[in-house]
């Protein structure tokens, strides 16, 4: 598949990366302006001005109180990206404006939409609520991958990679040896991928995290909201421990890990991760541990997966690829994504 699915929202940036400052990023083959204006808001435009194409976020353009001043001729811009100035005359041309992108603030994360505005319904965008909430701590960070998007979706999908490629952090046998339940609601466009393992190794991520030892039970529940956010919720606890008929969990330590996959361009994307934990909470040692360790498996997704761009791009037209049991909540997420794309 080629192309992005547009009329949607995308993950651009954390909320903390936007400051009173210009901030650039590419999001699906769209360069966007950002910046927080003086009460806080976030703002998203087009990075480049109307004038001459020059982009707003490239020196010695600037910003000016909450005006964006092109620093090739000096077009001005205000925050809802009306032209406010130009060079060596008063009258404004009617077209020299900046079109804004819709974007929300929401779970931490910047979201743009990337579309017609008039499509931009804010109730559609997925929330991972764990990231701001106070009875969890969370660690984040974003890794560029120079590989197109829909392979970290299959990576992610698929967690029995965690077995062979992240051996030593998050990876024990018994993840590549338990049969996944994979269930998809149409309806609400989301595929569920689960994979509950009741005695197995407890990894070096959660022992010297949580301080279990030995064996454990060891749940791994994905929800995929294609086509930017993924969660996993991860339950770690002590063999036999179940949840309450109530839905309490007392025994358990959880985890939720949320990536937003945002593509940059056809063949690179942002790959934005965070994991929150309602355990230690005010423990510096086991944040920096989980974010150490986090990011290492991150950088050795990326690793694999920037070299199998490289292959896919150089293989034969109509190489066909086998799939078995374990990639059934990629498939779907692939059928979902061909969809979302044929749809816009």
């Amino acid at each position: 598949m080629t192309g992005f699915p547009r009329d949607q929202w995308y993950v651009a940036a954390y909320g903390s990366e936007i400051g009173h400052d210009l901030f650039t990023r590419t999001v699906c083959g769209e360069p966007i302006l950002f910046w927080r204006t003086r009460d806080g808001a976030v703002t998203a435009m087009p990075d480049r001005c109307v004038h001459r194409r020059f982009p707003l976020s490239q020196p010695p353009s600037r910003l000016v109180d909450d005006q964006v001043v092109c620093g090739y001729h000096g077009f001005t811009y205000d925050a809802t990206g009306k032209c406010v100035a130009v060079p060596g005359q008063t009258r404004i041309p009617r077209t020299a404006r900046l079109l804004p992108y819709p974007v929300v603030e929401q779970d931490s994360f910047v979201w743009v939409f990337i579309g017609d505005p008039a499509n931009a319904d804010a109730s559609r965008i997925p929330r991972a609520p764990w990231l701001v909430a106070p009875d969890y701590t969370t660690v984040s960070g974003m890794e560029p991958l120079a590989a197109r998007y829909e392979l970290l979706v299959d990576n992610l999908l698929d967690l029995s990679h965690e077995t062979y490629l992240h051996g030593g952090y998050i990876g024990t046998p018994e993840v590549a040896a338990t049969p996944i339940t994979t269930e998809v609601d149409e309806d609400a466009g989301i595929v569920y991928v689960s994979r509950h393992m009741d005695d197995a190794e407890c990894p070096p991520f959660y022992s010297k995290s949580t301080g279990l030892q030995g064996r454990i039970a060891r749940w791994q529940d994905i929800e995929y909201t294609p086509p930017c956010l993924y969660k996993l919720h991860s339950r770690i606890a002590p063999v036999g421990s179940v949840p309450n008929p109530d839905g309490t969990d007392p025994d358990a330590f959880h985890v939720e890990v949320v990536y937003a996959i945002t593509p940059e361009s056809e063949n690179s994307t942002h790959d934005f991760w965070a994991v929150a934990r309602d355990f230690a909470l005010g423990d510096e040692e086991v944040s920096a541990f989980l974010a150490e360790n986090n990011r290492t498996v991150v950088l050795q997704d990326v690793e694999a997966l920037n070299v199998l761009e490289q292959v896919i791009a150089t293989e034969p037209e109509g190489y066909q690829e086998l799939s078995i049991n374990i990639d059934t909540g990629g498939l779907a997420a692939r059928r979902m994504l061909k969809r979302l794309c044929e749809q816009a």
